[in-house]
């Protein structure tokens, strides 16, 4: 396992910062337009939304260091202090040996190796420099390994994965505002009006925020008994039951009840994708994977609100909503067929 007996508290952990997020916008959404607004501006409210990560400049100082990177710098001795720190957090002792590093080591990421020799434990493998690239060729190099035979599959997935899910978390968000705003607009045989409710609007959108809690605890217990993939699929077809009814329309109550459900197991799942997608890869390509995974799940961001605004104000609930379904099914099979289940398996 990546994160050995501390997995779900690191679940929780990282998706925590989600919650933080949706709390705070959610709280300056009551204060802003009723007491920053009037007496600064919208710009003020923004700078005010950056204030919490100052919080995390005194982190950064205590934070340890990668062992890989102080290796590569030839920092032995602080690699081996941070590695026998971590032993005696998981109780668990250090290989025999001493460490050391390599750096001219070569690998051939043609080889015909199967992906699964990449999770061999670490304890099995050296210290070394997997890459050995120069600064000009090394994106190049760490995108070709992406993209070989051997992770070819396992990446391609993962960028539709990202997709959807960033395009579904970010689209329930936007529908708990535009289905209220639809649902008013289009009964009254209007192209678009906006709502008057705003009080009932900002409650039904902190209620759906506080889904993500539910959704951590879920995704935590789910991921070590049912292992990655199949935690992430089921939580996206259980989505996609949420979802199904609001393809008519619904009483304010049993919308946000709804939303509610489907928000949370949006949030489980995106939060173990993001355990998932780095013990997929090696060390070597792990942190330009991921990257270029999350770059490309931005996308599904940027293009959630064509569907979840623009087709809610032309009064196409039933096409757009039918959109989402489509998306989280197409998800939820592509988990399926990862090739990898990483439960149980070191990280390389």
């Amino acid at each position: 396992m990546g994160f050995g007996k501390f997995q779900a508290l690191v679940l929780v952990y990282a998706g925590m910062g989600w919650v933080a997020e949706s709390m705070e916008l959610n709280l300056l959404s009551f204060v802003g337009p009723l007491v920053v607004i009037p007496a600064l501006s919208w710009r003020w409210l923004l700078a005010f939304t950056a204030l919490p990560c100052f919080l995390l400049l005194p982190f950064f100082g205590i934070t340890p260091e990668s062992p890989r990177y102080l290796c590569a710098q030839n920092r032995m001795s602080d690699a081996t202090l941070v590695l026998e720190r971590i032993s005696k957090t998981n109780q668990e002792a250090l290989p025999p040996g001493i460490l050391t590093y390599n750096h001219g080591i070569e690998v051939d990421h043609n080889a015909p190796t199967y992906e699964i020799d990449h999770l061999l434990p670490v304890k099995e493998k050296k210290c070394t420099d997997d890459n050995a690239m120069s600064s000009k060729s090394g994106s190049v190099a760490a995108l070709r390994s992406l993209l070989s035979q051997n992770l070819r599959r396992s990446t391609l997935l993962l960028w539709f994965v990202f997709y959807a899910n960033t395009f579904a978390y970010y689209g329930l968000v936007l529908l708990t505002s535009q289905l209220s705003d639809a649902n008013i607009s289009c009964a009254s045989g209007l192209r678009y009006v906006k709502s008057e409710q705003d009080a009932s609007l900002y409650k039904d959108t902190f209620i759906t925020s506080l889904a993500e809690f539910p959704g951590l605890i879920v995704s935590a217990v789910l991921v070590e008994w049912l292992g990655r993939k199949a935690t992430m699929w089921c939580l996206l077809f259980t989505c996609c039951g949420f979802l199904g009814p609001l393809v008519f329309h619904q009483t304010e109550l049993w919308t946000t009840a709804l939303l509610f459900g489907a928000r949370a197991c949006a949030m489980g799942s995106f939060t173990v994708l993001c355990l998932y997608a780095p013990e997929v890869y090696p060390t070597s390509v792990r942190s330009t994977g991921v990257g270029i995974a999350n770059a490309i799940g931005r996308i599904g961001g940027i293009v959630c609100p064509l569907v979840a605004v623009g087709m809610l104000r032309s009064c196409h609930q039933m096409e757009a909503i039918v959109v989402f379904e489509v998306v989280l099914c197409l998800a939820a099979i592509a988990c399926m067929l990862f090739p990898v289940e990483t439960k149980g398996r070191d990280m390389n």
